[in-house]
This record gives structure tokens, sequence and C-alpha cells, in this order.
């Protein structure tokens, strides 16, 4: 086009774009209603533009009361959306601090155990046993047991009699990161 007419033309967009199903001024009425009544799941509030449409016969929402549950949360990430809001809060992780997730570093002194749960395997579709070995850090002092789940109920009794078992105060327990061991039962365990 510049060498023909010696200048450049802004063209005319050719790609195909679909037309918007809901307006602002319904996407705004949307994230409103999601609001008053504490940011409730996608049916409900499908479930609710039907009601308020039949029900209540209010006009406003004769074109909502057709959406989908999923164009409703695609709805929900818009600028239109958002603003109307009355709050929006990600969620948030849960953070537990039972416990320092570090390798122990005794200086010398024993007392620092490191525990290891290891499955013997399952036999003819029987459950095998858990070994639970603790070892400590400085003297290497070793001491296994056994139980039959991996879960609180069973590890609770055997980790208080194994503990028991040492010659010496405990002061470290670490895990290597087992989730079995971290929990309130063996804290609270630990801190007797």
């Amino acid at each position: 086009m510049k060498k023909k007419f010696g200048r450049i033309f802004v063209r005319e967009r050719t790609q195909h774009t679909f037309p918007r199903k809901y307006d602002a001024s319904e996407v705004a009425l949307l994230a409103d209603s999601a609001s008053l009544l504490n940011h409730p799941n996608g049916k409900a509030v499908k479930q609710m533009m039907r009601d308020m449409c039949h029900v209540y016969g209010d006009n406003r929402f004769e074109k909502l009361q057709h959406i989908s549950v999923s164009h409703f949360y695609n709805l929900r990430k818009t600028n239109i959306f958002q603003s109307r809001m009355l709050n929006c809060q990600k969620t948030h992780p849960v953070k537990v601090n039972i416990g320092v997730r570090k390798k122990p570093t005794p200086y010398g002194k024993p007392g620092f155990l490191r525990v290891d749960s290891v499955h013997q395997g399952d036999l003819d579709k029987e459950k095998g046993v858990y070994h639970i070995n603790l070892v400590d850090e400085v003297t290497q002092w070793e001491i296994v047991g056994c139980v039959e789940g991996i879960s609180e109920h069973f590890l609770a009794p055997l980790l208080e009699e194994l503990l028991r078992l040492f010659p010496f105060l405990i002061l470290g327990f670490h895990s290597d990161n087992g989730s079995e061991y971290i929990n309130q039962v063996t804290a609270k365990l630990l801190t007797k």
C-alpha cells in the first residue's frame, strides 16, 4: 500500500470474533448477586439466576437464567466481575509449625535421632509389616520395631516404647519428611 499511495493505511480487522453473550451490565449484575450470597459455587449461582427470573419475576435475569456453570467461572475472572466483588481473597495455604524441617546438627552429642519407615511388601494381597528404624546420629545406636499399619494409631505406642529404650535423653528427631511423623501425636510424644 505504501508504494501505491505513498503512505501506510490501517487495515480493517479480518479475523472473526465471536459476539459477547453477556454485556457489562449483566456481568455486573451477576457479580453483585454472587456477592450478596457470599460467593456461592457455580451451580448455586445458576439456580439463583433461574429463580430470580421465574420465581421472583425479575426481568433483569432473563438472559442470565441460561448461564452455564463453566461460563460463570469464566466471567468470574473478568475485570468487571472482579471490580464488583465485595471482597475477593485467594485461598492461603495452611502452615503447620510442628517442627523444624532440617537435618539435625548434634555437634558430637548423642540424642539426635533419625527415623525411617520401610514397608516389607505385600504377599498374596496380604499387607506386610512396616519396619520403624530409629538411629542415633552420633553413636549410631539403632533400635528397630514393627507395626502393621503406618497410622498414628499404630505408631504412637510403638514410638513411645522405642524412645524409652534409648539410654540417653532424646534431643532431636528427624523424619526425613516422612509425613507419618509430622503430626500432633508425635509432637506431644516428643515433648514428654
